[in-house]
């Protein structure tokens, strides 16, 4: 599928592209307060990393499993992620896998 047909699909999902040049070999997309790194593979786009919540720092925090509960994590920072936000992450990454299959 052309790369131009898959950002139309991504839009369609509202799902956005970040321009941000500190990553030079990703594509950065987010929808509401999540996001991911998608890497760039010539024209097209390549693996899709894991998805995590962009924090008020700028920085994209993981969800990861302590002891049965869901927290948000990255470098000195972490909280606990809400069941309405792990079923939000997991559509973001769905759909982003949809629109980029």
């Amino acid at each position: 599928m052309p790369p131009l047909e898959k950002l139309q699909r991504l839009a369609g999902a509202g799902i956005e592209l970040v321009p941000l040049v500190e990553f030079p070999r990703h594509y950065v997309f987010t929808r509401d307060g999540f996001a991911a790194l998608v890497e760039r593979a010539g024209d097209g786009f390549g693996a899709i990393g894991a998805p995590g919540l962009f924090t008020e720092k700028g920085v994209l925090a993981m969800l990861v499993w302590r002891n049965g509960a869901a927290w948000f994590v990255a470098k000195g920072w972490e909280r606990p992620a809400t069941g309405e936000e792990i079923s939000s992450l997991r559509r973001f990454a769905a759909d982003l896998a949809r629109a980029l299959g």
